[in-house]
This record gives structure tokens, C-alpha cells and sequence, in this order.
């Protein structure tokens, strides 16, 4: 009569204790609640690190610029500060387990929100990565960082690259996951006005943003249900108008403002780490022409293509990987990484 219910307790012990033992292995974030409304600059939503800001002002507007800054649990000071820089959908928080793989090793990580995005301000303007980057160079400088490693994912590739390319002197090695712009989208992509694309983001539903997420993935996990919640719960938010324009504006950026052309100018170490299986293309949903189509986003070519128009560069590419490898497969991208910047 006793020893049934001290088996159960002992088999519900055992699975929480792999529960909180391997999901941090898979990227799983911490945070599990997710408002069902969530303003422009997300402020009911709960990064997983204190969240700092400065101001800037930008074509005479006000502006806050967030961003995360976290420091090494162990000490080291012989190691590098190393910048992540997000996606267009996605804001500093999903690199969670990034920061936290990397701190542990000894590097201080900093991440912001670029203007536009995440919880920073959604002004409206014209966006370009050029004042994107000498955002972030101002941010750097406020936090008297000089040196630093630059890892760009996705629109954070195309930015880091700019970056790169406005201040050598600042980095120290460069490192692009799954970077778009890879190839020039007005080649192969409709183009589509301003006011075209913003009535197609105000159309935006949790259902739709969920379709896009799972082109990322080879296979979906729930793990990845957070990435959607998020911009989701902005839908349902009186201030969507707002997002849903910014959205188009900085569409608008990686479609006008190629890098692709500048790559061979790149003079300081770099790695692209690319997933194998990532067909992502920014527009893809206009092209019409089926033999495009099937030509467009083939990121193992694209890969090797930019490694051999950079200079000293290096290519790891990650079988059965798609857009973001720092989700889907966080050991084999941190591999690559931390092999790279040591």
C-alpha cells in the first residue's frame, strides 16, 4: 500500500530531473508565458537578461535602443567580447542560449535590439544597415568596447557584414549564420511597393507567421512555438499598425540595400556557418517563375560561393541544418564558433 506511491514519486522525480537537465541543450527558453497581446516594444515580454537602452536620435526622431550586456561567469580577460545580432524576425532574446553557452566559456555578450525591432523603438523612417550600423558602433562605444568578435544571423549577416565593412578596425574576426543577402534579391524577386508590403504585414495572423517559421526547420519542434507566440501576440496589439509598417520599411532595406557585391573587401577572418538545408529567400512568396524558384536560396552553393569571395574565410556547413542553426542544432553551431574565435 506505501511502496506504489514512493515508485511514482521517484518516476516523476527522475523525469523532472531530465527535464531540466536537457532542455537547455535544445535552446528551450525559459520564459512560459507569453501574453496573448504584446505592444511595439514588447514590454510585458520577459528577455532572459536585464535589458539596458541608450537613445539615439535618428532623421530628428527620439529613439531607445535596447540591448542586453552580459558579463562572463568566469573571469577572463584575455577573451574577446563577442556581439550577436538577430534576425529580421526575431529579437536578442532567442540567442538565450548562445549567451549563456558563451559567458560560461569567459566572453562577455552583447546584444541588441536594432532600432526597428524587439523592444526597441519602431520609428518611422528610412532604414538602411548603414545607420544600423553606426547604431551599433555608438552602442560599442558607450559600453568602451573597441574590439569585438561580430556574429550576424540572417538580416544580422547582411548587418554584420555592413558593419565589417564601416569599421575593419573594430573586428576582430567575423562570423555569419545563415546569413541572407547571399544573393541579390531584385534579380530574382518582384518588386513590390512600400504601401504593397505593408498591406500584406497588416494581413499577418498567428497562423501565417507560424507557415513561414516552419520553412526554417526541417522538422518543427515545439521548442520553436516561442518565436512565433511572440510576434503573434504583436497581431493582436492596437499598436500592430505600427510594427506591421516598420516590417515593410526594413523589407524594403535588404531588398534595396545588397551586400553581396562588397563581400571581396572583407579583409578580417571570417566563418560562415551555414545549414545545408535552408531555402530561405526574403520575397520568395513572389516568385513566379517556377525554374527561379528552384535555383533561388540554395544555401550550400550560396556558402560556398561567398567563402570564395572573401579572402580568409572559412565554410562549415551543417547536413540536414536549416536557417537557424543556433536553434535547431545549438552544439554543432557552437562548435564551429567558439573552434573559430578561440
Amino acid at each position: 500500500m506505501i511502496i506504489q506511491p514512493i515508485i511514482q514519486r521517484r518516476k516523476l522525480l527522475l523525469l523532472l530531473t531530465i527535464v531540466f537537465v536537457f532542455l537547455p541543450r535544445f535552446g528551450i527558453s525559459q520564459n512560459t508565458e507569453i501574453p496573448e497581446v504584446l505592444d511595439a516594444e514588447l514590454s510585458a515580454y520577459t528577455y532572459p537578461y536585464p535589458v539596458h537602452y541608450i537613445h539615439l536620435k535618428m532623421e530628428n526622431k527620439a529613439c531607445q535602443m535596447a540591448y542586453m550586456d552580459v558579463a562572463p561567469t568566469q573571469n577572463n580577460s584575455l577573451k574577446p567580447t563577442v556581439v550577436l545580432l538577430h534576425g529580421k524576425n526575431f529579437m536578442g532574446a532567442y540567442w538565450q542560449q548562445t549567451i549563456k553557452y558563451l559567458s560560461g566559456l569567459g566572453y562577455r555578450v552583447i546584444v541588441p535590439d536594432q532600432i526597428g525591432f524587439g523592444k526597441s523603438s519602431k520609428p518611422s523612417l528610412h532604414y538602411s544597415f548603414h545607420q544600423l550600423a553606426c547604431n551599433t558602433r555608438q552602442l560599442l562605444d558607450t559600453l568602451g568596447v573597441n574590439k569585438a568578435v561580430i556574429v550576424g544571423h540572417s538580416m544580422g549577416g547582411m548587418l554584420a557584414t555592413r558593419f565589417a565593412l564601416m569599421y575593419p578596425e573594430v573586428v576582430i574576426k567575423l562570423v555569419l549564420e545563415n546569413p541572407i543577402g547571399l544573393e541579390d534579391y531584385r534579380m530574382i524577386v518582384p518588386y513590390s511597393t512600400l504601401d504593397a508590403s505593408y498591406q500584406r504585414e497588416l494581413k499577418t495572423t498567428e497562423e501565417s507567421i507560424s507557415n513561414y517559421f516552419k520553412t526554417y526547420f526541417p522538422e518543427w519542434l515545439p521548442e520553436y512555438e516561442e518565436w512565433v507566440k511572440v510576434p503573434a501576440a504583436q497581431t493582436r496589439s492596437k499598436d500592430y499598425a505600427t510594427v506591421a509598417l516598420t516590417s515593410a520599411q526594413t523589407y524594403e532595406m535588404i531588398y534595396q540595400q545588397p551586400v553581396i557585391y562588397e563581400l571581396e573587401q572583407l579583409q578580417m577572418p571570417t566563418l560562415l556557418i551555414i545549414g545545408q538545408a535552408d531555402r530561405t529567400v526574403v520575397g520568395k512568396a513572389a516568385i513566379k517563375d517556377k525554374a527561379v524558384l528552384a535555383r533561388a536560396g540554395n544555401y550550400p552553393a550560396l556558402g560556398r560561393k561567398a567563402v570564395n569571395q572573401i579572402r580568409s574565410s572559412k565554410l562549415v556547413g551543417l547536413p540536414g541544418v536549416g536557417h537557424i542553426p543556433h536553434l535547431q542544432a545549438p552544439e554543432a553551431f557552437y562548435k564551429a564558433l567558439t573552434n573559430f574565435i578561440k
